[in-house]
């Protein structure tokens, strides 16, 4: 089976924050979900990711801080082509499928005559509001799989 380094996918998932504050500061972190039985019950837990292979759910994490003098500004990733799109932890988050030059909700997106699906997605983006930029440090998430 195919295994991939963390240091490939962390270097893969490039996070910029694009706005009016220059100086935020973006932390990466990859996580596997696991799945464990206990009580009869399955229970899910993160684990910090230390190699992926293909069918690994992962939850990947970015964190950002900013000087915290209430500007908004837009966080933004490519989503590596190892991986793909299950969902977003935020409700404010918007996909493209088409490199970063069209943003929307995926429901709303289109190939051709077709609805985009979740592997069409290729980079993700959240808005954060002034009032969210005031506090000063954040975080955003979203899961995929290791393709």
């Amino acid at each position: 089976m195919r295994r991939f380094v963390l240091a490939i996918g962390l270097a893969a998932l490039a996070a910029t924050a694009v706005a009016a504050q220059p100086n935020i500061a973006i932390e990466r972190s990859v996580y596997i979900e696991q799945e464990e039985k206990q009580n009869g019950r399955i229970v899910r837990a993160l684990q910090p990711a230390t190699t992926l292979q293909k069918g690994d759910r992962v939850v990947l994490m970015l964190r950002w801080r900013s000087p915290g003098r209430g500007k908004d500004f837009v966080m933004s990733s490519r989503l590596p082509r190892d991986l793909a799109f299950r969902r977003s932890g935020g409700q404010n988050a918007k996909v493209s499928i088409d490199g970063g030059r069209n943003w929307g909700k995926l429901n709303t997106l289109r190939i051709g005559n077709r609805r985009a699906t979740p592997e069409d997605v290729t980079h993700l983006r959240w808005h954060v509001s002034d009032a969210d930029a005031a506090i000063g440090r954040g975080a955003v998430s979203f899961a995929a799989v290791v393709r």
